[in-house]
């Protein structure tokens, strides 16, 4: 199976900048939709931004259009979420994510079934 580890949280100023990196080991993304997504204190987790399966496609919610990237590296079996303007609502812990075989929605949390821990992105105003 594979495991997830999150990194490059922090605190920054609003309209600043952070990129998250997310990585793999045991199984690495071949076969997996890889997401992220984010949850603030009292609020439910909600979708930020996946690769399709194949890789070949983004998604992202329109909160973060325009503003935030996913990318990956095969190589260093990571994937990155670069956030740029950053805003005192994007507060929250970030969690990468991988869709297993039978998970097909990649703005769909309960279709992903490998988490990793969490890293913390506050924005201060």
């Amino acid at each position: 199976q594979v495991h997830l580890v999150e990194s490059g949280g922090g605190l920054v100023q609003a309209g600043g900048s952070l990129r998250l990196s997310c990585a793999a080991s045991g199984r690495t993304f071949s076969g997996y939709g890889m997401g992220w997504f984010r949850q603030a204190p009292g609020k439910e987790r909600e979708f930020v931004a996946a690769f399709s399966r194949s890789g070949s496609n983004t998604y992202y919610a329109d909160s973060v259009l325009g503003r935030f990237t996913i990318s990956r590296d095969n190589a260093k079996d990571t994937v990155y979420l670069e956030m740029n303007s950053l805003k005192p609502e994007d507060t929250a812990l970030y969690y990468c994510a991988a869709r297993a075989a039978g998970g097909v929605r990649p703005k769909e949390l309960n279709d992903y079934d490998t988490w990793g821990q969490g890293t913390q992105v506050t924005v201060s105003s």
